[in-house]
């Protein structure tokens, strides 16, 4: 397939816009009314309209509550549509407007957190608003976050609706901290690229057709796969103001970083069939009159200007197709497969070092694996558990729809904390008489590739310095297509005679969606060869326990219905309990070799 790149561009007209209110401080003192913010409101919002045409791009305008009580928001959605074939839709994000809160009599306004009951009502307000305004139902909608029960009861009661913005990629307790712990919007877990959720939990691509929820699903933000993960994602996406705000612009106020990343997302090609896709989506907030991020509205006026410009440079050489979202939809559908991954070899384009992530999802995990750290597994989440995590009022997470990890290392800590490799990381140690060095000390680069319809991530060939001689490896992670399971090689790369090594593969786990741990009692470990097999109960007593030529080493963990299994050729398999002061369990497959290498086989399965 030829590399196709697509854009959705998204605008969301807001005519009470939060902002006004909160953030600028701006009231009667300065004499800025609510007509004259409103009006302010609908500049900004045709001036987007202006720049995106201006540069022969088609825009999806999603309408929210407030602006379906605007005659001129309306007036202009339909010339847009007839003459650039602009997309209406409607956002369920922009509900808190006078009309909303005393109808609904509440200060909320994030739909996923509502009741059940009460994100039907909305809904259904919403669709009907919209139906009365343009004669017909959208075929896409939005809003930061919409979980399984949103979408499944969009798709039953307007199953005009294709496509829906429905997560923002790893908005969790880093964004919630850099808000002053005051925004309780924790979204982490979830796809970074376009996927077609389950029925069951939303943040989890579906396994096939049954599983299909009917809506094909976008990121509310195309983000950068290392700024966003390792600090506050809210600074780096390819929305313009984000940038501004991360202040990662030069003194004339150009924005080089954004069109890297832009590149670096047409880049996702090479790893996807030819496929690649970003969106931006903006609101009229981030260009208000009164400046934002300490920038005038000067620069957020041109960072704009200059990121519509890009696109349509792109666009006229050829190098990028620009789609609304109900079209994304139809023609994401016709060239991705359910079982098929989503790969991104991301390099390090903020601060340009040698840094490397692998991140990788389908419909039985999401992992990202550190070449920083020798291709150290440092996110793990278990979508083959497809946990029905209810969110909202009335259920057990009001406002957390974050999906549970099973390894994240900075929310439970990695290689690096007071105890090295006690936090919860995927890696390896090679052991030589009383010499250890782990692999997350090897900084490295990677290779991809495919075998079939399985991805090959390698990595460069690294330097273990022993004491009297030095040993090369190699890395080689295989996924296996359609299976939730991840085969990792270490291969021995040079002659070291008759010397004798260690490999300990091991797995040093968790489970939660935030740095705090839930209670770990109901885990268990097991440990099995041909012979015999051995089992502990959670209990925070420090046992290890250890079987020689180990079948499978694993851990059950019922409050996140995941099984964790680690398999292959051993001459010990080990788990270890963990303790409270540090609460984490692992797993452990050790051979010991002078040629060749140890292969061992990652799985998770679902907990019945």
């Amino acid at each position: 397939m030829e590399n196709t790149f697509v854009v959705n561009i998204i605008h969301r007209p807001e005519l009470s816009p939060e902002y006004a209110e909160k953030v600028n401080g701006r009231g009667k003192k300065s004499g800025v009314g609510a007509k004259s913010l409103n009006d302010e409101s609908l500049e900004i919002f045709k001036t987007q309209q202006r720049l995106a045409h201006e540069n022969g791009l088609k825009t999806t305008i999603q309408i929210t509550y407030a602006s379906l009580f605007s005659d001129d928001i309306i007036r202009i959605a339909k010339e847009d549509h007839e003459k650039y074939g602009d997309e209406i839709a409607v956002s369920l994000l922009g509900l808190p407007c006078k009309e909303f809160k005393e109808k609904y009599k509440t200060k909320d306004f994030c739909i996923w957190m509502f009741s059940l009951e009460d994100k039907k009502r909305i809904i259904d307000d919403v669709f009907g608003m919209f139906f009365e305004k343009f004669g017909f139902y959208p075929e896409s909608t939005g809003s930061y976050f919409l979980d399984a029960a949103c979408l499944n009861y969009i798709h039953e009661k307007y199953p005009t609706v294709k496509c829906a913005i429905a997560t923002c990629w790893e908005e969790g307790p880093k964004a919630y901290h850099t808000c002053n712990n005051s925004w309780y919007t924790f979204l982490d877990g979830g796809p970074w690229a376009t996927w077609i959720p389950s029925k069951v939990n939303s943040n989890c691509p579906a396994v096939d057709q049954k599983d299909d929820c009917g809506i094909v699903c976008i990121p509310h933000l195309s983000r950068d796969l290392i700024a966003c993960f390792d600090g506050n994602g809210s600074n780096f996406g390819t929305h313009p103001q984000n940038v501004i705000r991360g202040m990662i612009y030069n003194k004339d106020g150009d924005l080089p970083y954004l069109y890297n990343l832009v590149d670096e997302y047409r880049n996702l090609a090479k790893y996807n069939n030819g496929l690649s896709y970003n969106m931006m989506f903006v609101g009229p907030g981030w260009m208000n009159k009164a400046g934002r991020w300490e920038a005038p509205y000067e620069l957020l006026y041109k960072s704009y200007k200059n990121g519509m410009e890009y696109y349509g440079k792109l666009k006229k050489e050829g190098k990028l197709i620009d789609m609304t979202m109900s079209e994304w939809a139809t023609y994401y559908r016709a060239h991705k497969t359910y079982k098929e991954p989503e790969c991104a070899l991301w390099k390090d384009i903020l601060y340009g070092s040698s840094k490397e992530y692998f991140w990788y999802l389908d419909p039985y995990l999401r992992t990202c694996l550190d070449f920083n750290q020798g291709g150290a597994m440092i996110d793990l989440r278990p979508y083959v558990a497809k946990l029905d995590w209810k969110v909202g009022i009335g259920t057990d997470h009001i406002y957390d729809a974050s999906y549970p990890y099973l390894i994240q290392a900075n929310y439970r800590a990695g290689y690096f904390t007071h105890y090295a490799g006690a936090g919860t990381v995927k890696s390896c140690k090679v052991t030589y008489g009383t010499e250890e060095v782990d692999l997350c000390l090897e900084r490295c680069r990677a290779t991809y590739s495919k075998d079939g319809l399985d991805t090959i991530v390698t990595s460069d060939i690294v330097d273990i310095d022993f004491s009297d001689f030095t040993l090369k490896v190699q890395s080689i992670f295989r996924f296996k297509y359609g299976t939730g399971e991840i085969l990792i090689t270490r291969n021995i790369m040079n002659d070291i005679g008759d010397k004798k090594v260690t490999f300990d593969e091991y797995f040093t786990g968790a489970f939660g969606t935030t740095e705090y741990q839930s209670d770990m009692s109901k885990i268990k470990l097991q440990i099995e060869n041909k012979i015999e097999s051995k089992n502990v109960d959670f209990a925070y007593k420090c046992r290890i326990v250890s079987l020689k030529d180990a079948k499978v080493v694993r851990a059950i963990i019922p409050d996140v219905n995941t099984i964790i299994e680690m398999s292959g050729d051993n001459d010990l398999g080990e788990f270890e309990e963990g303790h409270a002061f540090s609460p984490s369990y692992r797993l452990s497959l050790k051979k010991t070799l002078s040629k060749g290498g140890l292969t061992t086989c990652l799985k998770l399965k679902k907990e019945d």
